[in-house]
């Protein structure tokens, strides 16, 4: 590594060798992660860092590792206003951006992809599973949305250009191009969620059907019976595999048929669903929604109609967001571990960026219930 472009009067590598008593060479094998150096040795150029002041001098360090040590956290989905919004419905991988398009407008007023992206807990809880993994190990995520066409072109020419390193992609919908883009460029991606379509890039899942049947045991072992579910959109295999786990489930305790309402993954889209099932179902005693958003507003409707939760409507959410602590009463929910599947998300790009020729892989997680106040 040069110290060619590091500002005057800032601490050298060669004031870390001396501090440390070790070689120039054995600092730089330090800093750069050479593995094949002695722990003890290690610490101690780890000491003289601190005690210097040393920074690695990142431009210089991108001239000899062709690293930026920056990667791409992309949300993509379609919507966004302009000439070039997308006519396709958004959606969400489990209840990813909390289906970040418009609001369900047809004429697209309403909350901005962003805006939606922001007003979701989940992707939060990203965004700190990812800065948690990469900044111990000198990575930094660089923010990106591609809810058009031409910003997914964007997102594969800022990595085409070496801008960063690789995508950890976030998919708000289920006939997402972007990761069949970043296969056929060959640029090193993965995925929160499995893709719809089979793509030879890695990705992190829940075990969905799991989940579902964890919800449903719990609903069934507090006698509820006359129960209903509110599904996010159903062409998200996420979402399927939710609803066929609860059906399932339900279905060998002798209760074949189950009620059901499409949201959105918003609160709004809870209560609507919310309405409809208490119109064409008004003795229901059970509501399993497909995430915490339509959970919470499950509940503001019951309340309203002087239902009582859990007396009288027993309601279970899904993810275990801050929406689950927020609710009144708190909900009962199936937790996804968005940090942990998060972090290994960045975890499974930092390998492949390591082996590019390593094949792709799935890392699926394991969900559990959280029993509070409103089941």
């Amino acid at each position: 590594m040069t110290d060619d472009l590091r500002p005057a009067g800032a601490p050298t590598l060669e004031d870390v060798a001396r501090a440390a008593g070790v070689s120039r060479a054995t600092v730089s094998r330090v800093i750069n992660g050479v593995r094949n150096v002695d722990p003890v040795i290690q610490e101690t150029v780890r000491r003289a860092v601190a005690a210097t002041g040393y920074a690695p001098n990142r431009a210089a360090r991108s001239l000899v590792t062709r690293r930026t040590d920056a990667i791409a956290l992309v949300v993509s989905g379609a919507g966004g206003g302009g000439p070039e919004r997308e006519t396709e419905e958004a959606a969400a991988p489990a209840d990813a951006a909390a289906a970040a398009s418009t609001d369900g407008t047809e004429d697209g007023e309403g909350p901005s992809f962003t805006g939606q992206v922001f007003a979701d807990p989940f992707f939060g809880r990203v965004v700190t599973g990812v800065v948690d993994y990469l900044r111990p190990r000198g990575m930094h995520p660089v923010l990106m949305f591609a809810e058009t066409s031409r910003a997914r072109e964007d997102v594969v020419a800022f990595l085409r250009q070496g801008s960063a390193d690789g995508a950890l992609v976030v998919s708000t919908h289920a006939e997402d191009p972007l990761p069949g883009m970043l296969m056929d460029a060959g640029l090193p991606a993965v995925l929160y969620a499995r893709p719809a379509r089979a793509t030879r890039i890695s990705y992190v899942d829940l075990a969905h059907r799991d989940g579902a049947r964890l919800a449903a045991e719990h609903l069934l072992s507090l006698g509820r019976h006359r129960v209903a579910t509110i599904t996010g959109p159903l062409d998200v295999p996420a979402v399927q595999e939710r609803l066929a786990g609860f059906r399932d489930t339900m279905e060998q305790h002798g209760h074949p048929y189950i009620a059901i309402a499409e949201g959105r993954f918003t609160q709004e889209s809870g209560e609507s669903a919310m309405e409809r099932l208490l119109a064409e179902h008004p003795d229901l005693d059970g509501v399993f929604a497909a995430n915490d958003l339509m959970a919470t507003g499950a509940c503001h409707v019951l309340r309203e109609r002087g239902r009582r939760v859990p007396e009288d409507v027993a309601v279970i959410g899904f993810d275990d967001s801050g929406a689950a602590s927020a609710c009144r009463p708190p909900l009962t929910t199936i937790r996804q571990p968005v940090e942990a599947m998060a972090a290994e998300m960045a975890r499974l790009l930092i390998e492949r960026l390591a082996k590019p020729e390593g094949a792709a892989t799935s890392v699926i997680f394991e969900p559990s219930l959280v029993v509070r106040d409103s089941a």
